[in-house]
């Protein structure tokens, strides 16, 4: 890898969804999907979704800063999904479904504090937000058949009425800024 790529741990929700909207960004090289912030080692997604884990699903991002800066990355991560919503995007409930940005440094927990702080001071949100800003641990990946879902299983119906849609406003918010 590249010694100018940088690694960005954030859960928005659904991880098939943040990575739908993740991989349409230019100077994102990779995305994987997985789990971080909880306490049980290497867990299965069936675990994670028993709640039992303390994980939330989320994508790690391998992005080059000179194409996308940390700061620019977390302010669309803050348009992609409702970092209102405690434990909950959409009709997706749960822990695993919290807004977190996990920080690799101190340069990204400054960047993270700093941009959520904007974008609540800004009124981009009516309510306030709730993301919460955390040191990275550990990072499992998931299941291989959780990779490029939205990509590979456009029929299903998850796919089709939940990811597409947020890919969609996604797209609609993007060409706005």
């Amino acid at each position: 890898m590249n010694l100018a790529i940088q690694l960005a741990t954030l859960g928005g929700g659904c991880f098939w969804c943040v990575e739908a909207c993740f991989l349409r960004l230019p100077g994102v090289f990779s995305i994987k999907s997985g789990f971080s912030g909880g306490t049980t080692k290497n867990p299965t997604y069936k675990e994670v979704c028993e709640e039992t884990t303390g994980h939330a699903e989320v994508c790690q991002v391998a992005f080059d800063p000179s194409k996308i800066p940390y700061e620019r990355l977390l302010t669309i991560f803050f348009m992609m999904h409702d970092p209102t919503t405690l434990n909950r995007q959409g009709n997706d409930i749960g822990t695993r479904y919290r807004s977190v940005i996990f920080y690799h440094d101190e340069e990204q927990k400054k960047i993270a504090e700093k941009v959520k702080d904007l974008m609540g001071k800004e009124s981009k949100f009516k309510d306030p937000i709730v993301t919460e800003i955390i040191k990275f641990e550990a990072f499992w990946e998931a299941e291989d058949y959780h990779k490029n879902y939205f990509a590979l299983n456009p029929e299903n119906s998850y796919c089709q009425f939940v990811v597409k849609k947020k890919v969609d406003q996604f797209l609609e918010k993007l060409s706005k800024i």
